[in-house]
């Protein structure tokens, strides 16, 4: 015998806050939109986010998406890249100045379209999870202290 369960499905942050779904912010990130209305901009530039939503005033300026979107592209990129040219290499083997007259601009190419989409899904990311100062605290600084080391005052 089935019972229907009337649980309450798991709600993660504080109650009373609106609800940042995760994959909608990541996605509206990746289409160069705002992670909190989807129609704003995300970027002024190739790479430099804009301060304020323009459609709906959401602060973007003291998002940290420094490191991983690079991170996310090597990763990816070079996964793709290798398995590519291994396959390629087994069906047609090149010389070697004619690999790298083909895959060194593949490779760039690919890096260059696929950097902005990922780094607006960091932000999409990290203002759903309300990281870095997109959950209305203050970011200015880590007040934690370092083992080993004194603290400064």
């Amino acid at each position: 015998m089935t019972t229907a369960s009337t649980e309450q499905p798991v709600r993660y942050g504080v109650a009373g806050k609106t609800e940042r779904p995760l994959g909608r912010s990541i996605m509206r990130g990746m289409l160069n939109r705002c992670p909190h209305c989807g129609s704003g901009k995300l970027f002024r530039a190739f790479l430099k986010p804009v301060d304020h939503c323009a459609a709906c005033g959401e602060a973007m300026h003291h998002q940290r998406s420094d490191d991983l979107p690079p991170y996310l592209v090597i990763l990816v990129l070079g996964h793709v890249v290798v398995g590519g040219y291994m396959m390629t290499d087994m069906i047609w083997p090149l010389p070697l100045w004619l690999t790298l007259a083909i895959w060194a601009p593949i490779t760039v190419l690919t890096a260059l379209v696929s950097i902005q989409p990922i780094k607006g899904g960091v932000i999409g990311l990290q203002w759903a999870l309300r990281l870095h100062g997109f959950g209305d605290q203050n970011d200015d600084h880590d007040d934690y202290d370092i083992p080993g080391r004194g603290r400064s005052s």
